[in-house]
């Protein structure tokens, strides 16, 4: 889905490393001043910044992944490429629209190209659904996942991640959903309603969910790696959508203020 947060925020709102190598390369790195050591018991504990910290542990996720994937398989590449594509798609369109105007113009109506906007979307969101799976089904299951214990929580996620999902589109409506802020449509109020009240961007994360409660279920190696993909995706989604949102509330504002 294209939206994962309030729509007023503004308002309101490499080189391959091995295992090894991800584990113990980074030791001897002292010299800079961002690490340091503190010797605890018999163990020796790197103590690092916390964004470098995640940043080396997204890493050696992801590379002990590969070790289970072939990412040369074409059902795994249709897979990223959809995943990639989707956002990209919808952000470069939904920009476009915002300065020319040129969809709503061709519909005759904002409502109309966002429709058929959203539509377009929805469909995009279906072929990368397809596209996961396919790549799960073509590869191979890690024997350690397949057990009662992994199933039941992916399917935990997976029902978590739907209520998210649904329950974001019904508090934002279709045009709140799929980018009507930048046809124009642009909601009255802040919405605080479940489950933007316990949770920004709830349509992004459980999408999200989805996506890691399917491969779960499946005891998917390649099902986790494409879903540290689409986690990945949507943050830098989001990196450029609520800048650019806030700034067309925030040029609805001004011209509220003008008008008093």
């Amino acid at each position: 889905m294209p939206r994962g947060r309030l729509p007023s925020q503004a308002a309101g709102r490499g080189p391959h490393v091995s295992p090894s190598e991800g584990a113990h390369g980074v030791e001897g790195d002292n010299e800079s001043g961002s690490r340091t050591y503190e010797q605890l018991g018999r163990g020796t504990r790197l103590l690092r910044r916390p964004r470098q910290y995640r940043l080396q542990a997204d890493l050696f996720v992801m590379t002990w992944l590969l070790g289970f994937v072939d990412p040369t398989e074409p059902s795994f590449v249709a897979a990223v490429f959809t995943i990639v594509f989707s956002p990209l798609f919808w952000n470069v369109v939904a920009r476009w629209e915002q300065r020319t105007r040129k969809l709503s113009r061709a519909f005759g109506s904002p409502y109309l190209a966002c429709y058929f906007l959203g539509s377009i979307i929805l469909l995009l969101n279906v072929l990368r659904s397809h596209c996961f799976t396919q790549a799960m089904m073509s590869q191979p299951k890690m024997e350690g996942l397949e057990n009662h214990t992994t199933y039941f929580l992916g399917l935990a996620l997976l029902g978590g991640g739907i209520v998210f999902v649904l329950s974001s589109f019904f508090a934002l409506g279709f045009t709140g959903t799929f980018l009507g802020d930048y046809f124009g449509i642009l909601k009255e109020a802040r919405v605080t309603t479940f489950p933007f009240n316990v949770l920004d961007n709830p349509m992004y994360w459980g999408s999200t969910a989805n996506y890691l409660g399917w491969a779960l279920m499946h005891a998917s190696p390649t099902g986790l790696l494409l879903t540290v993909l689409v986690a990945l995706v949507y943050v830098v989604a989001l990196l450029y959508e609520e800048p650019f949102t806030a700034e067309i509330y925030q040029q609805k504002a001004s011209r509220l203020h003008k008008r008093s």
